[in-house]
């Protein structure tokens, strides 16, 4: 029964690599796949995708921008100590704040630790420590 399975024939199988001959100076193998396109054009390749509203960079990550905080990775344990990963998010919420030097509101989307931090020292304060110029918004 062993000699049946040592018995087959590597012959019957189509090679999988071939060399060229410029390649082959170079000791180097190439695919049969080498030559075949996908059918993808470059147009199709550069073009935007158009699946869902673009967002701002800042609004699209989980992320408090006058904080810095982010999400934490932790361990749910269970009664049996059976540890399974979770994500801790940050408590994001979008506010209108007056902006007294602007003479305006400004929407934002801050933490509420971020929130209590500007009820504390006023909002030009945080954002100028934070490096956030609020001109833009």
């Amino acid at each position: 029964m062993a000699t049946m399975l040592c018995s087959s024939t590597p012959a019957t199988r189509a090679p999988l690599l071939r060399t060229s001959s410029s390649s082959s100076s170079l000791g180097f193998a190439t695919s049969q796949l080498a030559g075949l396109s996908l059918g993808l054009s470059a147009a199709a390749t550069t073009a935007p995708s158009a699946v869902g509203p673009k967002l701002h960079p800042i609004l699209a990550r989980r992320i408090c921008p006058f904080t810095d905080k982010k999400t934490n990775r932790a361990n749910k344990v269970s009664f049996s100590n059976h540890k399974t990963k979770k994500q801790q998010f940050v408590n994001l919420q979008y506010k209108k704040l007056w902006w007294e030097e602007g003479k305006r509101f400004v929407k934002l989307r801050l933490s509420t630790k971020a929130l209590k931090t500007i009820e504390k020292h006023g909002l030009d304060a945080v954002a100028k420590k934070a490096g956030i110029d609020l001109n833009k918004k």
